[in-house]
């Protein structure tokens, strides 16, 4: 008994090695896809760590101040390669007028400032030379001039490019003198000057979006090796999914704009109003919708207003079970009749796929139960005297069964505009459609039937059979995994290739199919500093980004905080179980006012 249940063990690591292999090698080229870009997760802490990175390479490179290469970084939204790309282009010359940047040597600056009293051309007076402040460029005004011009520009959402005061000088002001003169006189709009500057690394960079979690978990993403059609999915240390392209909750294999059109659809009244067109007919007298309750094709208003259902027009209220006195409509009106019938159509079709997208929507979440009660039933099943010690088999298929049916629920509002007129009316004939829709269908249809007898089987009571049962069970669950991922990758290969690889333009790009789910962004932590960053929660902080930011929180007299949010240091911990993460649809998902 002991050797069976031995070289059993063996054969079910084995299998899921052989698991491994295929989602690893059964699709090299989406894989490679998939992997050619990184992200990382900046939370408050590393935020200066992820600055220091771009500017130090720009203040090696160009060997300016480190205000000096936060202007160009800024103005070339933190983007280095393009940066570069000027740099190598139009020159350093070039490069510098264009983002404001001015550097003159000592011997440049005006010899007024060693004198004992300046003049001011802002406010006409004459100041001593301690009290008045020269920019880069060489302009020199009193210190209260240049405390207001600073005070309105930051007040004025400003702070990241605030300009010389002198007329036509297109310099930016070095952010060190801001810094002092707005703190003098005003510690809170300087702290908030500090704050969009420690920002823009995130607001003006393409490559950094906010974690749009609800409530806001603080931290930001950063994808590096995206091109710009690409569409990304990337999950943050707080466990939300989300799409890096739109910013709202993963939905491949639906595209940005199809997600965007479903969610709008299902958010407002466009339906109701469907079925009031279809349902309903307007009084013509108070306009209000009236439904008729009875066979009589005379109705009446609650404004007291009689009026012919068949033809909508007002009428008395003297008639006959054949007809009403002094009225007839017996004229077809072919465009009234065309548009209520549409109608009817257009919400029948979308009660079809809303009914299957929530049905399975709706499925996840009573899925997502199932963590706490499987993992109940394997400490019972380990606690047994029997050789089945190893369930990991049913975490795997657990992770897989909510990774398609995530899937399988954003299938049906991708099938809705896929193969409606909305969006792709003019792109195919209807011979084209038909067989496209039914090439999908079929596929869709296939997955689905796979899922639910994966579901079937994860929640068998597997504590209470027997180790036969239990080893019928596993071979099951990963039958139906390997089943079901490579119908998954054949329905994003039916998706991207025959469906929208006709369409023109990069519109309806998607986020392409993983095995192993969304990607998780890694912490990302100081690369400088020698020492292993320290677990702190379920992520990851380095050191030195912890000093780095205590540090920075002194210098400017406060820590840094973001707007709406608490200067705290504890994130919302991603809960896991099971041992691998689990993947959660985030429905409903709102944007988050970044104001």
């Amino acid at each position: 008994m002991d050797d069976f249940f031995s070289s059993d063990e063996d054969a079910y690591y084995s299998d899921r090695d052989s698991l491994d292999g295929i989602e690893n090698d059964d699709d090299v080229e989406a894989r490679t896809k998939y992997n050619s870009y990184s992200s990382q997760v900046i939370t408050r802490e590393s935020l200066l760590a992820a600055q220091r990175q771009d500017l130090q390479t720009i203040m090696d490179m160009l060997t300016i101040k480190e205000h000096h290469a936060r202007t160009l970084l800024i103005h070339h939204r933190w983007n280095v390669e393009n940066l570069l790309a000027v740099l190598v282009e139009k020159g350093k010359d070039c490069l510098f007028a264009e983002a404001g940047v001015t550097i003159l040597e000592k011997n440049d600056f005006p010899s007024s400032q060693s004198a004992s009293l300046v003049t001011c051309i802002i406010c006409i007076e004459d100041v001593p030379s301690h009290e008045a402040t020269s920019m880069d460029c060489g302009h020199c005004f009193c210190n209260t001039c240049w405390t207001e011009h600073f005070i309105v520009k930051i007040n004025e959402g400003q702070s990241r490019r605030i300009r010389c005061m002198a007329h036509m000088c297109n310099a930016i002001c070095d952010e060190s003198i801001i810094r002092n003169l707005v703190s003098a006189k005003h510690p809170d709009l300087a702290e908030r000057f500090e704050r969009y500057l420690l920002e823009s690394y995130i607001e003006d960079n393409n490559k950094v979006k906010w974690c749009p979690s609800v409530p806001h978990c603080g931290n930001a993403i950063r994808v590096e090796g995206r091109d710009a059609c690409e569409v990304t999915e990337v999950e943050c240390a707080c466990g939300f999914q989300f799409c890096f392209g739109c910013s709202s909750e993963a939905h491949s294999p639906c595209s940005c704009l199809m997600w965007e059109l479903w969610a709008k659809k299902c958010r407002d009244e466009s339906e109701t109003v469907n079925w009031i067109t279809v349902n309903t007919k307007p009084c013509p007298k108070c306009h209000k919708p009236v439904e008729k309750n009875g066979g009589c094709n005379l109705v009446s208003c609650i404004c007291g207003q009689a009026f012919c259902w068949l033809c909508g027009g007002a009428t008395g209220r003297e008639h006959t079970w054949s007809s009403i006195a002094g009225h007839s409509c017996g004229r077809y009106k072919e465009d009234r009749e065309k548009l209520a019938e549409r109608a009817k159509r257009d919400l029948y079709r979308y009660m079809h796929y809303h009914n299957r997208y929530k049905a399975h929507t709706d499925s996840f979440k009573l899925e997502t139960k199932l963590k706490e009660t499987i993992q109940a039933k394997i400490a019972i099943a380990e606690a047994k005297d029997s050789g089945m010690k190893d369930f990991s088999w049913l975490i795997n298929g657990l992770n897989r069964l909510f990774r398609c049916r995530r899937v399988l629920s954003y299938s049906y509002p991708f099938a809705f505009y896929m193969f409606g007129d909305e969006l792709f009316g003019d792109e195919m004939n209807m011979e084209t459609k038909e067989l496209k829709q039914h090439l999908f269908e079929d596929q869709q249809q296939l997955l689905e039937s796979n899922v639910e007898k994966l579901s079937k089987f994860v929640e068998e009571p597997f504590d209470e059979f027997t180790t036969d049962r239990i080893m019928e069970i596993r071979m099951h669950v990963i039958n139906l995994s390997l089943v079901t991922d490579n119908l998954c990758k054949k329905m994003y290969d039916c998706i991207e290739n025959d469906l929208l690889g006709g369409i023109q333009g990069a519109t309806h790009c998607i986020a392409p199919y993983n095995s192993k789910g969304v990607m998780r962004a890694a912490e990302l932590f100081d690369a400088r500093d020698s020492r292993k960053p320290s677990i702190s929660g379920s992520y990851l902080i380095g050191e030195s980004e912890k000093d780095a930011s205590s540090s920075s929180s002194q210098s400017s007299g406060s820590s840094h905080c973001m707007d709406g949010i608490e200067c705290s240091t504890r994130k919302r911990a991603r809960k896991e179980t099971l041992g691998d993460s689990l993947f959660d649809l985030n429905i409903p998902a709102e944007v988050v006012d970044k104001s």
